[in-house]
């Protein structure tokens, strides 16, 4: 059964409103923390925000979480040496925050711990802090893949560490 209010906010969601929340110094910012990030690591993040879903997703009921998926696909985050990418996916029409970690990662970090992260993430966001959410979340990541996943001898950048505006 189709959501009808999940469908309007989809519809009706201003097309411009991920400017508003993430202008571009606000997605500088997230990708030089991306950059530091990496470097205390071995994984590989990606952030990625999304508008809102087509039309036709949403009548489907393509979740917010089965759209991150499709986005780590898409983005090729699965794409390095030792499988250790990391996808950051928001939804804004959904006011979601998702968090994929790719099988390389995801043998030594359990899901929950990812949806700890996003959950303060999204919690943030709904306090409007679209900035310090971002930032907070990426350092939690950080500590958490510095823990589990320590960078070896060589350390390559296999992805871009500039935000992505997905478009549907």
């Amino acid at each position: 059964m189709v959501n009808i209010k999940r469908w309007f906010r989809h519809a009706f969601i201003l097309p411009w409103r991920w400017r508003m929340l993430f202008p571009k110094a606000v997605l500088g910012e997230i990708e030089e923390a991306v950059k530091h990030s990496e470097h205390q690591h071995g994984g590989e993040l990606r952030f990625a925000v999304e508008n809102a879903l087509a039309l036709g997703q949403v009548w489907r009921g393509i979740s917010a979480r089965q759209r991150a998926i499709d986005v780590f696909s898409n983005l090729r985050v699965w794409d390095t040496e030792q499988n250790s990418g990391v996808l950051i996916y928001l939804l804004l029409a959904d006011r979601e925050v998702h968090i994929i970690a790719d099988r390389g990662i995801a043998k030594y970090v359990e899901q929950v711990e990812w949806d700890a992260i996003a959950k303060a993430m999204q919690k943030e966001f709904k306090r409007g802090n679209f900035l310090s959410g971002s930032l907070q979340g990426i350092e939690h990541i950080t500590v958490l893949l510095a823990t589990h996943f320590p960078p070896g001898a060589d350390n390559p950048n296999e992805l871009s560490n500039k935000p992505v505006i997905v478009k549907s």
